[in-house]
């Protein structure tokens, strides 16, 4: 992974993995264990997502540079009605709390993209290719 990428994930995930960490200790102390779990799963699942979602639009910039924004868009969209798909899944499990998990998702996608919009406006990307200068003396 190149740097640039490696610092945009960076920048996307400890923001993200933060609040997950808040969200589990808030919903511990509400909601108890399961909630706590409910949390901690909630967040895992939204970093991995994200992450993996990360990864491919940037596969598809340096790959397929003329998809990439139509990529963007399908992929953001996708992303969203898997984590609803999975939030309706777990509607009635008594696994971990939903309520929880639910909001832990929400959090933590939410924050990710802030952060990723956040890291892409900071990054100091050239949009053209600098040429090359050789001093030929």
């Amino acid at each position: 992974m190149p740097s640039n990428d490696a610092r945009n994930l960076l920048q996307t995930a400890v923001p993200t993995a933060a609040v997950g960490a808040v969200t589990v200790a808030v919903s511990g102390v509400v909601a108890g264990g399961k909630g706590a779990i409910g949390a901690a799963v909630g967040t895992v699942l939204a970093i991995l997502f994200m992450g993996i979602g990360l990864y491919v639009l940037q596969w598809t910039a340096k790959t397929l540079p003329q998809l990439f924004q139509a990529m963007g868009l399908m992929l953001y969209v996708a992303q969203l009605l898997l984590l609803l798909i999975f939030v309706a899944l777990f509607k009635d499990t008594t696994l971990f709390n939903p309520r929880a998990f639910a909001l832990a998702l929400v959090l933590s996608t939410v924050v990710w993209m802030a952060a990723q919009a956040r890291a892409h406006m900071k990054a100091k990307i050239f949009y053209v290719d600098p040429e090359k200068t050789g001093s030929s003396s």
